[in-house]
């Protein structure tokens, strides 16, 4: 048993380590451990492995508020694992982290007020007692990655790899590449693998929309230039940003078809000339834009790819595999030495750990998110769940803040737990899917929204997804109004 902590933190990628800061910072007589399943720190960012892997969120936002970025806005996973590492060495946070330990199960005892949660290292089960359990394991599968099952995927005489685990040792020269998908990992992959593979080929079932710019910031280079103080220039090109994507959101929202043509534009232009038929059939969705999630393409490097022809793209359904590629419904075989699988992620539910209260199996999706941060019902809990339009990290530190202030409230009134509660007058309010369909519905929350809890009609049972309303509310939020009851 390792003694009895005040929170146990899941995860250390970058929801945990700065949940840990937050800790450390704001409630510095607690004590707190964080428990990582993999090896090292970083979470997505040590899982994938594929060429190229960066972020699509820029990292102005998608990095701490508390920590300057210095880089490019788009950075390399080894760029942000190098940032991650220097908030734990500045920070000390290393002597909380315990690195190999998955967690498997965690019980709520009533009797004594912990959640008791049993985890496995180096072949051995360990146990540990905490007050508070604060899930920022993030909200896919590390361990695979999701790949449909196609007729004849066996007859392929090639490689078929999920970008997810990649192997060490492919070797892509003088190979056929097709690579199944359109997002931010294919946009991401194909580029880097353009030019030193034979070709490579995207293939996918329908156009996603694409943003295109150089990888820079014209406000964050001059403020430099001015000799700004790097946490100044830090915030304000943070303000800066949030503001436009705001209002960009805003665009898609008010005026869909017109945002559609902007964005169309970008592609064409980034093709070039003789490309105007591919931007039609290739790059222009069906579905409104940021109903999905937009992908940037720093510097145009797909786009460049297309351009120089080392990469095209294909747009079709995919019929079956067989011996020497996919054939198409269209008919068309598309010949192919290796296929990679970039379609998504298995949705994730708290890690998929076995959770209990008093004995009893709990579902989440029976119960209603309380500011999408805490859950009806369930004792001492707080799970980070990000923004799907803005980077994850806003998220992350707003509610790392909203639990310290919460750990304060009830130390000042002396609880030991609480519990989001349905009050009398919430009771009969209808209930809705944790993400709003018509809003937003890649295939990944489709798959599994059965799965996430509810949310409500109306606050504080709302999951916003909206960092201009967040900012403002969660830290005013009435801790005192009914909904959380303390004991």
């Amino acid at each position: 048993m390792e003694g009895d902590l005040d929170v146990l933190i899941v995860g250390a990628g970058i929801s945990g380590i700065g949940a840990a800061w937050h800790l450390q910072q704001r409630c510095p007589d607690k004590r707190f451990l964080i428990l990582e399943a993999q090896a090292g720190y970083g979470g997505t960012w040590r899982t994938h492995r594929y060429p190229g892997i960066r972020s699509d969120s820029d990292l102005f936002t998608f990095g701490y508020k508390f920590k300057p970025w210095m880089g490019k806005p788009i950075a390399t996973a080894a760029e942000i694992q190098s940032y991650l590492g220097e908030v734990i060495d500045e920070n000390g946070l290393a002597a909380h982290i315990r690195y190999g330990h998955a967690v498997q199960s965690a019980e709520w005892a009533g009797a004594d007020r912990r959640w008791h949660v049993t985890a496995t290292h180096a072949g051995q089960t360990l146990r540990f007692k905490a007050r508070f359990l604060f899930m920022c394991q993030g909200y896919y599968r590390h361990a695979e990655g999701y790949m449909p099952q196609w007729p004849g995927m066996a007859s392929f005489a090639g490689r078929i790899v999920h970008p997810q685990s990649w192997p060490e040792d492919l070797d892509l020269r003088g190979q056929r590449v097709v690579v199944i998908g359109s997002g931010a990992t294919a946009a991401t992959l194909i580029p880097a693998i353009a030019g030193q593979c034979a070709h490579v080929t995207m293939l996918q079932r329908s156009p996603t929309f694409f943003i295109t710019g150089r990888n820079a910031n014209d406000l964050a280079e001059t403020l430099r230039q001015l000799d700004i103080p790097p946490a100044w220039t830090h915030e304000i090109v943070r303000r800066k940003i949030l503001f436009d994507q705001a209002a960009f959101t805003k665009r898609c929202e008010r005026e869909p078809e017109v945002v559609r043509k902007e964005l169309m534009a970008g592609v064409r232009a980034a093709l070039g000339p003789g490309h105007e038929a591919a931007v039609e059939q290739h790059f222009n969705p069906r579905y409104r834009p940021w109903s999905q999630r937009i992908a940037f393409v720093p510097d145009g490097d797909l786009f460049k790819a297309v351009r120089e022809g080392h990469a095209s793209v294909v747009t079709d359904e995919i019929e079956g595999f067989e011996a020497k590629g996919i054939r198409l419904k269209s008919g068309a075989l598309l010949e192919a030495d290796v296929i990679v699988s970039a379609t998504g992620f298995h949705l994730s539910v708290l890690g998929d750990i076995r959770f209990a209260i008093d004995g009893q199996p709990l579902d989440f999706a029976h119960s209603v998110g309380w500011r999408g941060a805490m859950f009806s019902g369930v004792p001492n809990l707080a799970w980070v769940f990000g923004y799907f339009r803005a980077a994850w990290t806003l998220r992350a530190d707003l509610l790392a803040e909203f639990v310290c202030r919460l750990l304060q409230h009830m130390d000042e009134r002396g609880a030991s737990t609480v519990i989001p509660t349905l009050r009398a007058a919430d009771q009969d309010m209808a209930r809705r899917p944790w993400v709003d369909p018509a809003d937003f519905n890649p295939g990944y929350i489709q798959r599994g929204v059965h799965l996430l809890p509810q949310q409500g009609d109306r606050m504080p049972w709302l999951h916003t997804q909206d960092y201009a309303v967040d900012k403002d509310e969660l830290p005013r939020a009435d801790l005192e109004d009914g909904s959380l009851v303390y004991a």
